[in-house]
């Protein structure tokens, strides 16, 4: 596909999810079999909400972390705890169910740290039964399949989608 849309004058890059919109849609695809997923293991939208965030801030994704960080607010999630989701290990503010999660979400997001996620998983196994931990690594890897596209693809985070 040569359309030239897809390309973002500003950056010189490409819009991925415009330039080959059938690969983006499978991921689209992927990402709702995966809520889905989540919902039926009995994952509540306030979790894959910060497995979403805290590996959207360790990729530095600007525009997943918008979305997430809405999606985050109408689910019911609190300021307080998205202020500090960054340093999750250091409040009392996170269930040990959520913990256990994020610690999952860090680990897929960086899985070149064997030891670290050995630790995730065995603490994980503990507060999340086998559904749960199932789909709370399914999350952590299709987020990170969206922070390479809105990255790679600079989507910028402008005002007014800022305020919806």
């Amino acid at each position: 596909m040569s359309d030239d849309t897809a390309l973002t004058p500003a950056t010189g890059r490409i819009h991925l999810d415009k330039q080959s919109p059938a690969a983006y849609q499978a991921l689209v695809r992927t990402a709702e079999t995966v809520r889905t997923t989540a919902a039926e293991a009995g994952l509540d939208r306030i979790l894959v909400e910060l497995v979403n965030l805290r590996v959207s801030q360790l990729n530095g994704c600007a525009s997943c972390l918008d979305v997430h960080t809405r999606a985050a607010l109408r689910a019911g999630e609190t300021t307080r705890r998205l202020g500090v989701l960054a340093a999750w290990r250091d409040t009392e503010l996170f269930t040990p169910r959520e913990r256990a999660a994020l610690a999952l979400a860090e680990a897929t997001t960086h899985p070149a740290d064997a030891l670290a996620q050995e630790r995730a998983y065995t603490a994980a196994r503990a507060v999340l039964d086998e559904d749960e931990l199932s789909a709370v690594l399914w999350v952590a890897i299709t987020i990170n399949a969206f922070n390479r596209v809105s990255i790679l693809s600079k989507h910028p985070v402008r005002e007014q989608a800022a305020t919806r």
